[in-house]
């Protein structure tokens, strides 16, 4: 289906702006385009800084979250940190174990297998931990949905401290405290992932631990070190990359290539990446994947191994153990995607009276089927629900599109559901198989009611046009150093007038499925890839004339440096 592009108009006073920043006049319109409108908003998002991250005390139960556990510590109470199995929540519980440690606290860690267990807190784990000594339950990156643990846990007297992000249900767990950026209170970053949440009470824990507002050099060091982690997290965990999680994403990413945890100096050697600086890219398509891997395709508890008490040699092992997963990973899931694209096109499931989609097969991997269905969505443009069916019940993971919220529409189907919970865009369930058939009604019924045709159109948002000669090798740098990008702060996404090809476009890559073409406009030429793109290299022959959708990029070879583009969408004349 082919895009519709949107550009929006240049700001009057774009030209202003860029002057008052000292940028030039794209980078300001990228600026403006991201919701950048003053001078000291300007300065912030150039040059986000430490100093600028909220205290924690800000934060809904930090503070008394905190009393809790030091006060556990000094008492030499058993704590366990029950955490999710995603990046987001192996990465949270990583930091709270170091803290605590530091702390001399005596701490273990708990994370549940995503096939056998699925998310969050489970009755029969927690009766586990509590007959192994547990006396404090720390929950990471989940438990604000689980009230029926949190009232078993408080008739038992154990100690539960919850730290969570998602969104809570009406009733809320008891528990002794609860660290969320939006229950209890109001805090400046609603945005806030997992692990973001667990850096927050870990920097708490630390003063109340020394004292005072300002940690002894000793904490200081390790939040430095452990911030390395929150920006993982906050990347791979698709919360928006504007304000205060800017700040933990910028310099948390400076801190990836430089850590001493002997996990993260193994993740990175294994993935080849030693040596150079890590991008928002790299944290999100190349890391990421590695760890929750570990989770897909294994146990999580591997990856929150790695990051804790894993030693360098161990710690390779573990790398090297996690790359095998992820490439299975891969394998998996190509399987997978072909069998549901198949599914759909052959029952005519995504036509005008089906605007969701919603495929389950006792054949997939639970721990794949999220990533499928984000492909789908891609595809055809409608909110999708897959579903690994194994033993008369189901696992399902949800993706979305704009304009259609989730956590909502779950909750609309909850009374043919096990459990759900996520966010607007993300979420997971668990389904009994018999009533597959009636979710799959409900859910697409609501999307019908919901979804309009034109929230169907495939978008491309695009930031700005340009002619070439402006994408100068200074002002690409300053496009490519506004990152790291992600949600709320995505690539630059450019176009072009009408240009010419510059030569005959290839197909290139393994097996021929990338699109390389040159293009001429004004005297100027430049390259672009477009990575999957070669279906479209016969209408660039025929028309060799078109409009580009590209991302600018700087591209290194034999020290030679030039301005290239990464292909994104063609359009043809009519």
């Amino acid at each position: 289906m082919a895009k519709r592009w949107i550009i929006p108009p240049a700001r009057e006073d774009c030209a202003e702006l860029a002057q008052l920043w000292g940028v030039p006049t794209l980078i300001a319109q990228l600026m403006i385009n991201r919701g950048i409108e003053t001078d000291g908003d300007g300065g912030g998002f150039l040059s986000p800084l430490l100093k600028n991250l909220h205290p924690p005390s800000a934060l809904p139960g930090a503070t008394l979250a905190a009393e809790r556990i030091v006060e556990a510590i000094r008492e030499k109470r058993k704590i366990v940190l029950y955490g999710d199995y995603d990046v987001d929540g192996t990465t949270g519980v990583a930091i709270l174990w170091h803290i605590l440690t530091a702390a001399g606290a005596d701490v273990s860690f708990y994370v549940p297998h995503r096939v056998e267990e699925g998310y969050g807190l489970h009755l029969a784990a927690i009766k586990r931990l509590l007959d192994d000594g547990a006396q404090m339950i720390v929950s990471v990156d989940c438990g604000i949905t689980a009230v029926e643990v949190a009232q078993f846990l408080h008739k038992a007297g154990v100690a539960l401290i919850i730290t969570d992000h998602h969104t809570p249900q009406e009733h809320l767990p008891q528990a002794d405290a609860i660290v969320h950026p939006t229950v209890g209170g109001t805090y400046p970053n609603p945005h806030l992932c997992g692990a973001g949440v667990a850096f927050k009470l870990a920097w708490a824990i630390a003063q109340r631990f020394c004292g005072a507002e300002r940690v002894d050099p000793v904490f200081r060091e390790l939040l430095k070190e452990l911030l390395a982690l929150a920006a993982l997290a906050t990347i791979a965990d698709a919360v928006p990359l504007v304000g205060e999680n800017r700040i933990i994403a910028k310099h948390g990413l400076r801190g990836l290539a430089t850590s001493k945890l002997p996990g993260v100096q193994a993740l990175i050697d294994s993935a080849g990446l030693t040596g150079s600086s890590i991008s928002g890219t790299d944290a999100g398509f190349t890391l990421a994947p590695r760890i929750n891997a570990a989770g897909r395709m294994g146990h999580a508890r591997l990856a929150v191994e790695l990051f804790t008490r894993a030693n360098a040699e161990r710690a390779r092992e573990i790398a090297m153990y996690l790359d095998g997963h992820n490439r299975a990973r891969r394998s998996t899931e190509r399987k997978i995607s072909k069998q549901a694209r198949a599914m759909v096109e052959d029952g005519n499931l995504a036509g005008d009276a089906r605007r969701a989609i919603v495929l389950a097969s006792d054949a997939w991997h639970a721990g794949v089927i999220g990533i499928v269905a984000s492909r789908l969505v891609e595809r055809y443009q409608r909110p999708t629900v897959l579903i690994a069916l194994s033993n008369g019940e189901g696992q399902g993971s949800a993706r979305s599109i704009e304009h259609f919220n989730l956590a909502d529409a779950l909750c609309v189907c909850g009374e043919h559901l096990i459990s759900y919970g996520g966010h607007a865009m993300a979420a997971g369930l668990r389904i009994d198989a018999a009533r597959v058939d009636a979710f799959t009604e409900a859910f697409v019924a609501h999307a019908n009611q919901t979804l309009t045709g034109e929230d169907l159109i495939p978008k491309l948002r695009l930031d700005a046009e340009v002619t070439l000669d402006a994408l100068t090798i200074p002002t690409t740098e300053a496009i490519v150093g506004l990152g790291p990008f992600g949600l709320g702060n995505p690539k630059p996404t450019l176009s072009t007038a009408w240009v010419e090809l510059a030569a005959e476009p290839r197909c290139v890559g393994s097996n021929g499925e990338h699109l390389q073409a040159s293009f001429l406009q004004n005297g100027v030429r430049m390259k672009g890839i477009g990575f999957g793109m070669a279906s479209g290299i016969e209408d660039l022959k025929h028309h060799r004339r078109c409009r580009v959708a590209f991302e600018p990029m700087i591209n290194e070879f034999r020290g030679r440096r030039s301005v290239e583009m990464r292909l994104i969408d063609l359009q043809f004349p009519t």
